[in-house]
């Protein structure tokens, strides 16, 4: 393969591979592709309390699992002076111990989550259900539950028709003597558990779905209760107050299945109550915890793995390479001419700690005296090396001094010369007097034009807040920098300076 296809070849793979990684971490791992996105996080905390009667005491709390609409991102148990474990069994619970309590006691339990509904749409379950266990009723249950069931039978065509039929008749204005008979005798039971074990009863898989609505600032609530049934492909959702199918608005599942939502032993008199605050932190930052819970090599390999010192150098390198695209994009396509090839991206770095206007001055003001300095040394006969040692000296002094003069005149502006790299002002001014020298003053006219130029353009570039979001959190754009740049590195045509000079060509 010749070079210039190597050279498209690599330029392809690099451009392919950075796309891919940033679509990978924009979509998969919802790293935010804009600036100040904002993310809702949930913080619900479970306050469980009872009366210990002083024996041995065990207490078991159902935890909610990772579920398809919602993230855990983090959890914490409060539980001084209890025993804990969490059991992973069949069913995800919570286990405090303690061998002698009494009196009045308080646990807490705190997780915080994110919604990602509106990322992945409707909940689906598809594991499958246990074996149907029949109710037992007595004889006038039973013929009451009965007639119930073939009613919602003859009025549906699957389970859950069915189930929205079973419900209706529950929760209708004028209820049927069987509906009647069942709900009086079922007092101690929920509507939820009431209609679970009818629809045992008609041999319909169901179970149990315990949850809290996540309502901002919302305190002191008890969890809810939906059905789940099972219409022989997926699990189904029926809220039983409205008999409406699907998952409510801002519900989350705490609990799916399983026979209760809390279980004590040696205490009496135990409730659990929930508290839910809502708030909008960045997504960058719900991204990385995301992405840290579920191990992602592309986070822990990554400069988000440094401490937070070297991350901030990293956020100004990553901005480097955006100068430096547009010093080619200039100089190749433009054909504006530079004072080195690189300095406007080094007098850009400075601008963003000078700000735009003042680094302008200072840097204008510092290259016109040190050409004159220059140009004077130049008549002394020295030798190129102790020249330009001479310069930097020269340079550092001035520095100095304009730093403390406008110390004096209070101009804290002028005080950030500092960041300008001395070097490469040194090596500028010489190379300025140069190309005064042997070129004439319009000539380094032209060229510290073009770098001011150039350099405005960069700064502006590398200040703006969007590309400044990307190049930190999408840092696999610099593959894609990397191929532009291969790409102009193959460009032969004119350049945009040069078509006044061949213009003839043209109108032929």
């Amino acid at each position: 393969m010749s070079p210039k296809g190597q050279v498209y070849l690599f330029a392809a793979l690099f451009i392919l591979l950075g796309l891919g990684l940033t679509i990978y971490k924009s979509v998969m791992l919802h790293f935010p592709l804009l600036p100040d996105t904002a993310r809702k996080v949930w913080d619900i905390e479970a306050q469980i309390t009872f009366d210990a009667s002083g024996d041995p005491l065990t207490l078991s709390l159902a935890l909610p699992e990772q579920q398809q609409q919602f993230r855990v991102l983090d959890e914490v148990f409060a539980s001084a002076g209890y025993g804990f474990v969490i059991d992973e069994n069949h069913q995800r619970r919570a286990i405090w111990t303690r061998r002698e309590a009494s009196g009045p006691q308080t646990l807490y339990y705190r997780l915080t989550i994110t919604d990602r509904s509106r990322e992945l749409g409707a909940y689906h379950s598809t594991d499958l259900p246990e074996t149907v266990i029949p109710p037992a009723w007595s004889a006038a249950e039973a013929t009451a539950a009965a007639g119930l069931i073939r009613t919602a039978s003859e009025l549906s065509a699957d389970a859950a028709s069915f189930t929205q039929q079973l419900l209706q008749m529950l929760t209708g204005q004028s209820l049927s003597q069987d509906a009647q008979l069942l709900i009086d005798s079922s007092r101690s039971e929920s509507l939820a558990q009431l209609t679970i074990k009818l629809l045992n009863a008609a041999d319909i898989p169901a179970r149990m779905v315990r949850g809290i609505y996540l309502q901002n600032r919302h305190y002191n609530q008890r969890a809810e209760e939906i059905i789940e049934v099972y219409d022989g492909k997926q699990w189904i959702f029926f809220d039983p107050r409205t008999a409406t199918r699907g998952v409510p608005a801002n519900f989350f599942m705490w609990q799916r299945g399983g026979q209760s939502l809390l279980d004590i032993i040696g205490g009496h008199n135990s409730q659990v109550r929930f508290s839910v605050l809502g708030n909008d932190i960045s997504a960058r930052t719900v991204a990385l915890k995301e992405a840290r819970t579920e191990t992602v090599a592309l986070v822990d390999f990554n400069i988000y793995s440094l401490p937070l010192d070297k991350q901030n150098i990293f956020k100004m390198l990553l901005l480097v390479p955006i100068g430096a695209l547009v010093v080619v994009i200039f100089r190749v396509l433009v054909g504006l001419k530079t004072s080195g090839t690189f300095m406007p991206v080094l007098i850009a770095l400075a601008f963003i700690q000078t700000t735009l206007v003042a680094g302008l001055l200072i840097l204008v003001s510092l290259v016109a005296v040190g050409l004159w300095i220059r140009s004077y040394l130049s008549r002394l006969d020295l030798l190129m090396v102790a020249r330009l040692a001479a310069v930097l000296i020269t340079v550092v002094i001035l520095m100095a001094g304009f730093s403390i003069l406008s110390y004096k005149l209070g101009l804290d502006q002028v005080l950030t010369i500092t960041f300008f790299p001395m070097i490469i002002i040194a090596w500028t001014i010489e190379r300025m007097s140069i190309v005064w020298e042997e070129d004439g003053p319009r000539e380094v006219l032209t060229q510290g034009t073009g770098s001011l130029v150039v350099a405005v353009i960069a700064y502006l570039l590398m200040t703006n807040s969007f590309i400044e979001h990307l190049t930190y959190n999408f840092p696999e754009i610099l593959l894609i920098e990397l191929g532009i740049i291969l790409i102009l590195g193959q460009y032969t045509g004119y350049r945009l300076t040069e078509l006044k000079r061949f213009r003839f060509l043209i109108d032929k």
